[in-house]
């Protein structure tokens, strides 16, 4: 708008005053009711961004929920700012607003999930799956397929429910929205907590009917699978999430696996799994990952049921020492839940690879096995005593199980970790391969000193490392929530489920398990000491505080042994370089950043704010002068302010917003009011506090600092 039109516009020319005393304290009081709100607004976001920038810093993990929260609430703080600094100045800061608009629309790319293809099968069979299908069947479907076509290893007959299966089901039916509500609902309300918030959603899938075309095809899949093989074949139900199995990020034991499951439960076990992605365990492993939830479609595997005579875990090289590259195997009689779960001994054996021989073998006491059960599910039974000492494999399996791992170890080029079965025809059967998680050497010198005797016989390490800290034991899920920062977790059982605790844990032993385990993979991923295998660790570190353990031997000590910690290495940070951090990093450039700087500099204006820090300091500070020009102008002083009298010599003006005073004063420039006539009882005491030192004058002159 040019110049002469604006000096056209009615009251262009004419400032509106105050005409009269009430007009002034109407007008003050909105004014600084306005300025309250503005600072509130300041301090709530001067508090975000010290948040953000801890979450930036490391040692803490977020999901993409609590980034989105964020975010939003520092977004919220910023346009609070903007609308109380126009509240006081109508009209005069409106381009705040587009900039506000421009940096929020710059901010929100980073923090919208990534569009999504739509199309493709909802089911593909196992015979079709290759490597090259983990976008759409997820790691652990696509290379068990890759496997049994390239190296024609036995696989049980399946299907897979792919990606687009589960975006038919979450997304159109919407699912996708209400569990976006129930998460963001716990991020703001503190009230809610992480296992309610997971019981909510896990309950709203399990309960939402799968589409008519999605149930279709899973019925007809297993129709074909059930035609070719058995009739009334039953099924393993096992998740196969995009990104699970995959190297450096198993997410071990967090996802639902249904074993043995009857024709007429297949669609209940699939929501069981998809509704196991927002389980507690899994929720914190992909927060403690940095795993955007929305990278992670859940897959779904069906396969036809082993009943297994022996099986177990195998790894192509020592999931402890990646220089160790001798063949190591873990078995138990019946099916393999009891090895990963770490709830019974396994037998060990250690394979050489030139020349191919059984290097090392410990036969444990065997005590149970778990089996299928006539109609569904599983049990467990008791082994008769000459079973339970006997090896679960012989020689010929063991070299067999070995061969099978050194395959698929050449084929993927990386060492893998390895489920199989037999089953009672004899027959060796892949049941899972995986990239085994690398673990970093250890590269600080050996201890030299003499140690103290540790507290009991060394156990198996499961992951490497050394750490100390208080003794913390966990027995049921309620002692979680207590559990501790830099605790050491000791367990019974060396459950998957207590992986939720790893990046809160120094270290963790339990007295059963092995390095096999889900909760071992984990913990060697997140890089904690783990010591498994203690019989009476529960008991005897019962009056124990603080310990030490050398999770490379196997040995835990009591106090802290400073020789030892001194090959302790320095915790990953999980979060760095992850897809949850990257997008916090690139929303951060468009908050945190301050250019303006100089409120006194030509270019300290609305127009030149690029970030949210530089609309918050510029809304302060025009906040500032906008409050006590007003407050000094004449208009107000005359109306609305009173001079004090005291013995400072220096002027004080007492702001009436209404009622501040005794008495009436007259309306005049040079009326004054003394302390006894200001009724405001916190504003007195601020004047006794400010009068408690004596006023001692200015400082004495001096020509110091003229030369």
């Amino acid at each position: 708008m040019g110049f002469w039109k604006r000096l056209s516009l009615p009251g262009f020319l004419r400032r509106t005053h105050p005409t009269g005393t009430d007009d002034a304290k109407d007008l003050l009081t909105a004014r600084f009711f306005s300025f309250k709100q503005l600072l509130a607004a300041n301090t709530e976001a001067h508090e975000l961004f010290a948040e953000l920038e801890e979450s930036l810093r490391g040692g803490r993990a977020y999901g993409m929920h609590y980034v989105r929260a964020l975010c939003t609430k520092i977004s919220a703080a910023i346009f609070r700012m903007v609308s109380n600094l126009n509240e006081m100045a109508p009209g005069r800061y409106d381009r705040l607003f587009e900039r506000f608009r421009d940096i929020q629309q710059q901010i929100n790319p980073h923090l919208s999930p990534a569009p999504v293809e739509r199309g493709g099968p909802l089911v593909l069979t196992l015979d079709e799956v290759r490597e090259e299908h983990m976008p759409q069947c997820g790691s652990k479907m696509a290379m068990l397929g890759e496997a049994s076509a390239k190296l024609s290893l036995h696989t049980s007959p399946g299907f897979v429910v792919t990606a687009e299966g589960y975006r038919r089901f979450i997304m159109d039916t919407g699912l996708k929205e209400e569990i976006d509500r129930l998460i963001q609902s716990s991020i703001q309300d503190a009230a809610y907590d992480s296992m309610y918030t997971s019981s909510r959603i896990m309950q709203l899938i399990s309960g939402t009917e799968l589409p008519e075309d999605l149930t279709r095809e899973i019925l007809d899949a297993y129709s074909a699978v059930e035609k070719a093989h058995t009739p009334g074949m039953a099924m393993a139900v096992r998740s196969s999430a995009v990104g699970e199995d995959a190297e450096g990020a198993t997410f071990a034991g967090q996802y639902r696996s249904l074993l043995n499951v009857d024709s007429g439960s297949l669609l209940d076990a699939y929501r069981e799994v998809i509704a196991s992605k927002w389980s507690v365990e899994a929720c914190a492993y992909r927060s403690s990952r940095g795993i955007r939830d929305e990278d992670v479609p859940m897959c779904v595997g069906f396969m036809g049921m082993v009943d297994a005579r022996s099986s177990g875990v195998a790894y192509s090289s020592s999931p402890v020492n990646f220089n160790d590259t001798r063949i190591r195997i873990y078995s138990v009689w019946g099916l393999p839940k009891s090895v990963v779960d770490g709830s019974t001994p396994t037998d060990e054996f250690s394979i050489s690879r030139d020349p191919e021989c059984i290097e090392n073998t410990k036969v444990a006491e065997k005590v149970e096995r778990y089996v299928c059960q006539a109609r569904e599910g599983t049990c467990r039974l008791e082994l008769q005593p000459e079973e339970a000492e006997a090896p679960s494999l012989t020689e010929a399996q063991i070299l067999a199980v070995s061969r099978m791992a050194v395959a698929l170890e050449k084929h993927f080029k990386h060492p893998q970790d390895i489920e199989w079965a037999y089953d009672y025809d004899g027959r060796l059967l892949l049941l899972q391969c995986r990239p085994l998680s690398e673990v970093e050497p250890n590269t600080a010198p050996a201890v030299e000193e003499d140690l103290p005797k540790p507290l009991f016989e060394p156990g198996e390490p499961a992951s490497p490392g050394v750490a100390s800290g208080p003794v913390y034991k966990v027995f049921k899920d309620a002692d979680t929530f207590s559990f501790p920062e830099g605790a050491v977790l000791v367990l019974r059982h060396a459950l998957p489920r207590r992986a939720s605790l790893l990046n809160r844990a120094a270290a963790v032993l339990a007295e059963q398990g092995s390095a096999a385990g889900h909760l071992a993979n984990v913990a060697r991923e997140f890089g904690v000491p783990a010591v498994f295998g203690l019989r009476g660790a529960l008991e005897k570190l019962d009056d124990e505080g603080t310990i030490t353990v050398d999770a490379e031997t196997g040995a835990v000590y009591g106090g802290q042994v400073d020789a030892l910690l001194k090959r302790k290495t320095v915790r990953r940070d999980l979060m760095r370089g992850s897809p949850v951090r990257t997008s916090l990093v690139r929303a951060a450039r468009h908050i945190i950043r301050l250019r303006l700087l100089d409120p006194d500099s030509i270019d300290f204006r609305a127009r030149n704010c690029r970030t949210f820090h530089d609309i918050m300091r510029f809304c302060h500070e025009k906040g500032v002068q906008e409050m006590f020009n007003l407050s000094m102008s004449s208009d107000v002083r005359k109306n609305a302010a009173r001079r004090l009298i005291c013995d400072v010599p220096k002027q004080f003006w007492v702001l009436d917003l209404g009622g501040a005073f005794a008495e009436e004063v007259e309306h005049r420039t040079d009326a004054c009011v003394s302390m006894a006539q200001v009724q405001s009882l916190p504003m007195r005491a601020l004047w006794e506090g400010m009068m408690a030192v004596p006023w001692e004058g200015p400082p004495p002159v001096n020509t110091r600092g003229f030369m």
